[in-house]
């Protein structure tokens, strides 16, 4: 039994109560691997083997990560196109929350319109043992009223179908610019906190029906003053404007938030993992990304799956060790944004 502590600003269903406990551990923490890459990991599959990628081979990337990497996490973030196979091989204590989107978008469409995945519902995907669903939304807060209604009303239908099936809803909104065209360049690290603040604000409200929001840092750590990331000289904030961001950030979120590791490698989010707990937010953990393992699959490449297993084993595990025990030393248990609604819930 969990209690819920006081001081909170909302109420959970205790379906939703349990999806939540399922995916984070026993003190409230959510520490997410995600494997649900897909176009990503095919083209670095294909740079490291020389051959085409088939949907078999997919799946017995997605197996190694999910055995051997899913002892060190929370849960995994796993998607319904090549991933499910691995869901039975999940250790006990792992959570599940499967992919509802499709993956990336359409470039000649304006606006990096989210599509749903065709053959899939979240009846289907709960069904087939997800504890929460996931959307990653590009979002733009500056763009056209035409081009965000769209988006708002996509995740209110996302919401609702949540609801009805009192599952979780994470939400991931990662943040771009229509008038900046590289989002790794120093112009588009200077307004990144605004827009990551208002999709933080925008998707915070009840009616989208959110229980848990993936946030970028507001910060491109690449860009601040004097910080180790900086290797390029060029700066977009000090230390001191980061902290401040990070924290005013946090104060927008009006349901639990973790972290995205996103593009960060293993060194740089070491380095970001100071940031973050130097500003002292109320996080609820964080999802490991793409690069925290990536270069598994040179070493697939060189060695097969026997390869990629002992570089998992060497490098991604103790990696995995060290920023779960900073992040659950510092981090805070979702359920203190809830109030005692679902106090007595038996999970």
């Amino acid at each position: 039994m969990i209690n819920v502590q006081q001081g909170a600003q909302t109420s959970i269903s205790a379906g939703k109560f349990k999806g939540l406990s399922a995916i984070a551990d026993e003190r409230g923490i959510i520490t997410a691997v995600a494997t649900d890459q897909r176009g990503s990991l095919k083209k670095a599959l294909a740079a490291a083997t020389g051959s085409e990628v088939s949907a078999a081979l997919l799946t017995e990337i997605k197996q190694s990560f999910v055995e051997v990497l899913g002892v060190y996490a929370s849960s995994l973030l796993i998607d319904p196109e090549y991933g499910l196979p691995t869901i039975e091989l999940r250790p006990p204590h792992t959570g599940i929350f499967l992919a509802y989107e499709r993956t990336g978008f359409n470039p000649q469409i304006k606006g990096r319109l989210p599509e749903l995945l065709p053959n899939w519902s979240v009846h289907r995907l709960v069904e087939r043992g997800a504890n929460g669903i996931k959307i990653l939304l590009y979002y733009d807060p500056d763009d056209t009223s035409a081009i965000n209604e769209v988006k708002h009303s996509f995740i209110e239908r996302v919401g609702a179908e949540c609801r009805a099936y009192d599952v979780p809803f994470f939400l991931e909104p990662v943040s771009y610019s229509d008038a900046i065209n590289d989002e790794n360049s120093l112009t588009f690290a200077q307004v990144k906190p605004d827009k990551v603040k208002q999709s933080i604000q925008e998707f915070s409200q009840p009616h989208y029906g959110v229980d848990v929001l993936k946030v970028e840092l507001p910060v491109d750590v690449r860009y601040i003053a004097d910080f180790p990331a900086n290797t390029t000289g060029q700066s977009a904030y000090n230390y001191t404007d980061a902290i401040k961001h990070l924290r005013e950030a946090a104060t927008l979120a009006k349901v639990p938030f973790i972290y995205l590791s996103a593009s960060a490698t293993a060194p740089i989010f070491a380095q970001t993992l100071t940031l973050i707990t130097e500003a002292d937010t109320a996080f609820s953990g964080v999802l490991y990304g793409l690069d925290i393992w990536r270069d598994c699959i040179v070493a697939y490449g060189q060695g097969g799956i026997t390869g990629l297993n002992d570089w998992l084993q060497q490098n991604t595990v103790p990696t995995l060790q060290k920023f779960n025990q900073i992040i659950t030393q510092s981090a805070t248990p979702w359920w203190d944004v809830y109030d005692q609604g679902v106090k007595n819930t038996q999970i």
